[in-house]
C-alpha cells in the first residue's frame, strides 16, 4: 500500500508501463474465489477506488462473460465509455456475445459498444506460418458485428506464443515484425479510434441508477 493524501491505498502492480490489480492478487494460488455477487461487487469497487492509479491514458475493466451482478455494479459504479466485447468463433459463444451487446445497448442501460473482437479466430501452426485452419468456425465474430452493426475490432488467431506470453507475464504483443504484433496493433487502434469516434458523436455516459422496490430491485434507465 501508499499513502495518497493522507489515505492508505493499494499500489497497482506495474509492468511495461501497464498498471494491474486483479482478485488474484489477494488470494493464494490454490484458493477459490467463492464469493456472492455484492462481496465481488465490493472489491472490484475498491480495486477501482481504492488505488493510486495515477494519471491513466485508459482504465480497462476485465469482466467475466454473461450478463451478471458483476456488470451491473460496474456500470452503477462508474460512467463507462464503453464496452468491448470478446468472442469465439463458434455458435454457443456467439450466443453469449449476442445477450452481452444487447445489454450495453439496452434503455436501461446505455453503454455504447466500441465493437467486437474475434479470439481463437483461426489456428496457426508454427511450422506452417502461412496456413489457417478455422477449429472453431469461420468469421462468426464478423457475421454477428455485421448483424448487429458494430465494429468487427479485429481477430486474434490461436497459437502457442500468446499463451506463452500470457504465461511469462510478457505481452504477445511484443512479438515485433510478427503477424501477431500487426493483429493486436490492428485491434489496439481500432478501439482507440471508436473511443474517439464515441466521444465526438455521442454524449457522455451516466452511471446507472438502481432503484429498490418492495425487496427487490430494479435498473432504473435514464429519461
Amino acid at each position: 500500500s501508499v499513502e495518497v493524501d493522507g489515505k492508505s491505498k493499494m499500489k497497482p502492480v506495474e509492468s511495461y508501463e501497464v498498471k494491474i490489480l486483479s482478485i488474484g492478487f489477494f488470494t493464494k494460488p490454490d484458493q477459490a474465489v467463492i464469493w456472492r455477487g455484492p462481496m465481488a461487487a465490493k472489491a472490484l469497487n475498491q480495486m477501482i477506488f481504492d488505488a493510486d492509479w495515477g494519471q491513466l491514458d485508459f482504465m480497462l475493466i476485465d469482466l467475466p462473460p454473461g450478463t451478471g451482478d458483476i456488470h451491473l455494479s460496474i456500470m452503477q459504479s462508474l460512467p463507462i465509455t464503453g464496452a468491448v466485447v470478446v468472442s469465439t468463433p463458434q455458435a454457443v459463444a456467439l450466443a453469449d456475445a449476442k445477450k452481452g451487446v444487447s445489454m450495453f445497448l439496452s434503455d436501461a442501460i446505455k453503454v455504447p459498444v466500441l465493437g467486437i473482437i474475434e479470439n481463437m479466430a483461426y489456428f496457426t501452426p508454427e511450422e506452417l506460418p502461412n496456413n489457417k485452419y478455422y477449429i472453431f468456425g469461420k468469421e462468426g465474430a464478423k457475421n454477428l458485428a455485421e448483424d448487429l452493426q458494430v465494429p468487427l475490432l479485429g481477430e486474434l488467431p490461436l497459437v502457442q506464443s500468446i499463451r506463452e506470453a500470457g504465461d511469462y507475464g510478457r505481452p504477445a504483443a511484443l512479438q515485433t515484425a510478427t503477424p501477431l504484433e500487426a493483429a493486436f496493433e490492428n485491434i489496439a487502434r481500432n478501439i482507440v479510434q471508436e473511443v474517439v469516434n464515441r466521444n465526438d458523436f455521442l454524449p457522455p455516459t451516466e452511471a446507472i441508477k438502481i432503484t429498490t422496490m418492495a425487496g427487490c430491485s430494479a435498473v432504473k434507465g435514464k429519461k
